[in-house]
């Protein structure tokens, strides 16, 4: 029981916490496994895919594994990949990187060019089919003890005052409870996040490395739209200030996916990843594409680049973690999906096995096993020290290193190189702002590049104001008198919505405003605070941004 607050309680055989691929391949799998057990997936969006934000070029290796006849069932997956094109980028040209002395893993032959969002919008469907029974809406804001293991989870508390307290229209939600809870939050999850922290999984591990990935969806003219052509580009605008990249997809219907990716180690606090995604979109290569279009989406999400190195170990009593929640993005091919489904499939199965065997709220060891055994492990050793190299070494010598590296990985199974070690966490990469000089970005022009207000309009973000801030201050005094003078506040800068801002009236001491409502979700703050000041917590459910072919 959770506080004073008494709750009514559901039991079941497996608690699934995020409709994200691996959630979802989760629920599945086990229904597949036997249609008589109890799974519930409780979702925190409006609906499923309302928080799903991916690139994406999708490896359907995944999906193979789950639904081998997913093309048979309608699957929202029309797109294969007909062209790769690769870029290093200068302020006014280009240089095209030749596809050939890339090591094969490169290749995305055989992929497509989808939107997460209705992959896992159709995933959904074939789930509840199977009788699975998902709940969009439904938060959970804490995890539930039976002496050391976890049993459950608390979900749909809703109606809480800005105070915290139970305001008129409170409902205090349910706890959920089963023989296992499988985390599937995405990236930096706050419940995860609490699992992590207490059952000190990641000792011994690499901390985890975070980017932040921004995309906008633009309609173009269809003159220049060219289905299944899929570019990324390195270099300008970041050059030495952070590592990154974009991403240009070209899906169906004359749209295309436009995305810009900052490595979240740079050391600037002056940066403004933000802006420097809508000043690429300002390149001629990129302004040629977009002119005559309109931008009709946007969003923003933290991602998992730590790989191999950082994968905190994946299970405690009665708990399991999948997919982002453990960090599985194979940063150079920018592809985590497959590998999020293949662990909802394999947690899945450790369950139903511990469950048959009369097992439950222990260890499932089989899972973990699998997972840095399996396809999984295999795909992320393979480039395990590309992240390191480009941390250490920058852009161009990571290009050699990091492409070599691959090479060996594929050719030998084996790394030159062994296992190179992460640096301190992104947030204590955060240099002092006296040590570096603040950077001038040119003004949107409300055309091709937008202010951050106005593209937030376009993740269709809406939170009930009257609730409890979900991003919460651990000591409210560090932002204005330790971050502001040290760091110049970088929340100012890092966070994608406009969330945070320091507010100077003439005459008054200097405020931190946290602007909660404007919110999608991408966890940066949590990340990359130089101070570890911020705490990320779910608000109320279906709260956030309501993403529609993202």
């Amino acid at each position: 029981m959770s506080g004073q607050v008494t709750r009514e309680q559901m039991e079941y055989d497996v608690v699934i916490v995020g409709a994200g691929p691996a959630g979802l391949s989760a629920a599945i799998r086990l229904k597949q496994l036997d249609p008589d057990l109890s799974v519930v997936l409780l979702e925190k969006g409006s609906e499923v895919g309302a928080h799903i934000l991916s690139g994406a070029v999708l490896d359907p290796s995944g999906l193979d594994a789950l639904i081998p006849d997913w093309r048979d069932r309608g699957a929202p997956i029309h797109t294969p990949v007909t062209e790769d094109n690769f870029y290093l980028l200068g302020p006014a040209g280009q240089l095209r990187i030749p596809n050939l002395p890339m090591p094969p893993l490169m290749n995305n032959h055989g992929n497509y060019i989808v939107s997460m969002g209705n992959v896992c919008r159709w995933m959904a469907e074939q789930a509840e089919a199977l009788g699975v029974e998902i709940f969009p809406g439904m938060a959970c804001s804490a995890l539930v003890y039976d002496g050391d293991r976890v049993a459950g989870v608390v979900a749909g508390e809703m109606g809480l005052a800005a105070d915290g307290t139970p305001g008129p229209q409170y409902e205090p939600g349910m706890e959920l409870l089963g023989k296992y809870v499988f985390l599937s939050e995405g990236v930096r999850g706050s419940l995860a996040k609490e699992v992590i922290a207490k059952y000190d999984l990641s000792a011994g591990k690499c901390p985890q490395k975070y980017g932040l990935g921004m995309k906008e969806i633009w309609e173009i003219d269809p003159a220049k739209h060219r289905q299944g052509s899929v570019t990324h580009t390195m270099g300008w605008p970041l050059g030495g200030n952070a590592g990154g990249g974009s991403f240009i997809y070209h899906l169906e219907n004359n749209q295309v996916y436009v995305g810009f990716v900052v490595h979240l180690n740079y050391e600037n606090p002056h940066l403004y990843p933000y802006m420097e995604f809508q000043r690429f979109k300002h390149h001629p290569m990129v302004a040629e594409l977009l002119k005559g279009g309109k931008r009709v989406a946007y969003g923003a999400r933290a991602i998992s680049e730590g790989g191999w190195q950082s994968m905190p170990k994946m299970v405690a009593p009665g708990v399991a973690l999948l997919g982002c929640s453990v960090g599985m993005v194979n940063v150079p091919r920018i592809k985590g999906n497959h590998n999020a489904m293949l662990s909802g499939k394999a947690a899945a199965e450790a369950a139903h096995a511990a469950i048959h065997a009369g097992r439950a709220g222990d260890e499932l060891t089989d899972y973990e096993t699998e997972v840095r055994g399996g396809a999984i492990g295999q795909d992320l050793k393979k480039v395990r020290n590309v992240k390191p190299f480009w941390s250490k070494w920058g852009l161009f010598p990571s290009l050699v290193l990091g492409g070599f590296d691959m090479w060996t990985n594929n050719l030998l199974g084996l790394s030159l190189f062994g296992t190179r070690k992460h640096g301190k966490s992104d947030a204590a990469a955060t240099g002092k702002a006296a040590d570096f000089a603040p950077i001038a970005y040119p003004k949107p022009d409300g055309v091709l590049s937008f202010d951050r207000l106005t593209n937030v309009a376009f993740s269709f973000t809406n939170h009930e104001e009257s609730q409890p801030a979900h991003l919460k201050l651990k000591d409210p005094s560090v932002p204005i008198a330790v971050n502001l003078p040290q760091f110049a506040e970088p929340a100012q800068r890092y966070c994608p919505a406009g969330v945070y801002e320091v507010v100077a009236e003439e005459g008054k001491e200097p405020r931190f405003v946290i602007n909660f409502q404007n919110c999608v979700h991408c966890k940066t703050c949590d990340i990359k605070d130089p101070s570890q000041n911020i705490h990320w917590t779910v608000p109320q459910g279906g709260d956030g941004p309501n993403y529609p072919n993202m």
